[in-house]
């Protein structure tokens, strides 16, 4: 029996819109997964030879990293500037401005080589999976070098810093200022028990700390 001419091309229409509908479906959860999966470098990172951890945030868009933990304390007796080379490791930063390149988990920007020259490199991170995280530089685009941390910390919430402008401190015009509360003052011969308490984390926000929060804010 033969099909009426309509019937055949209704039917090829109707093959169309489905080969269409499932193409966009496709993209739309393929866009999905590729934000589901976009990696986090923030949190402490242990190097690869264990002696310090490396703290990542993100500060004013760009990642920073400092070391946040050294299995013991030093000072940058390497840094090319003399009257730095007594400054303790420990809150010195490693990463600088590292830029987010479009479509990788990878950040591109420079490395501080406290271990060799002292200099900055140019370097870049690389999540190779969520707790691996690669990073090579390179001294004039030449000598080159890199090696994989590993995670110590889970990732973190961005730097309160990020959010930070004058204008959010600043009080309201017309609104009077509070006077601080009797409580806020501290009692004589009575001490605080948050200031008897020695704090756990000796570096904390690291877009905080002024050899970054200079330089990035």
């Amino acid at each position: 029996m033969l099909q009426r001419p309509g019937h055949t091309m209704r039917i090829l229409d109707y093959c169309r819109t489905s080969a269409i509908s499932s193409l966009v479906a496709t993209a739309l959860v393929t866009a999905g997964l590729g934000s589901a999966l976009a990696g986090d470098p923030t949190g402490d990172w242990l190097v690869a030879d264990g002696v310090a951890k490396v703290r990542v945030a993100e500060c004013k868009g760009s990642m920073w990293g400092a070391i946040s933990w050294e299995k013991e304390p030093g000072v940058d007796s390497n840094n090319a500037d003399h009257a730095k080379q007594t400054r303790p490791t420990l809150g010195m930063p490693l990463l600088f401005d590292m830029k987010k390149k479009a479509n990788e988990d990878l950040w591109e920007g420079q490395v501080y080589d406290a271990k060799t020259t002292g200099r900055l490199q140019t370097a870049s991170i690389r999540l190779l999976d969520p707790d691996k995280l690669e990073i090579k530089g390179c001294m004039l685009g030449i000598l080159c070098g890199g090696e994989t941390w590993t995670r110590a910390a889970p990732p973190i919430p961005s730097s309160p810093s990020n959010s930070h402008s004058p204008a959010s401190t600043a009080p309201k015009a017309g609104m009077a200022k509070t006077a601080p509360s009797k409580s806020a003052h501290k009692t004589i011969g009575q001490k605080s028990a948050t200031s008897a308490t020695p704090p756990t984390d000796p570096v904390g926000d690291i877009c905080l700390l002024p050899d970054i929060a200079g330089t990035a804010h």
